[in-house]
């Protein structure tokens, strides 16, 4: 099951969602003129049609399931190492492209004074 957000499903959240934009769209189309405001009917039926869906057939069972230990598996592991991969090619890349530089470096003798 999803967590809930804001103490709340996410069935909750869709329906807000959905009269929130029907709400939109039809203040939107009432302030259209001629018969553009009659789209208010089609967006409210809409949004109706929507809201008995998600009611009628919900996505899980309303009682939870029994409980389950929940077993600690490491989903990122290949990502990880790829990604170590990437960055200590990068990094052997970066040092032998600075090793021209420090061995071509040009190395000035000391004037010496004798006076």
């Amino acid at each position: 099951m999803a967590s809930p957000v804001l103490q709340v499903g996410p069935g909750v959240l869709i329906l807000a969602l959905v009269w929130v934009a029907a709400l939109a769209f039809g203040i939107l189309l009432l302030r259209a003129s001629g018969s553009a405001k009659l789209g208010v009917i089609p967006v409210f039926l809409l949004a109706l049609s929507i809201t008995l869906a998600l009611v009628v057939f919900p996505r899980s069972p309303e009682t939870p399931p029994p409980f389950k230990e929940k077993e600690i598996t490491d989903t990122l592991f290949i990502g990880r190492y790829v990604l170590l991969a990437v960055v200590s090619a990068v990094f052997l890349v970066t040092v032998f492209m600075l090793l021209p530089f420090h061995f071509l470096e040009s190395v000035h003798a000391k004037v010496s004074r004798r006076r």
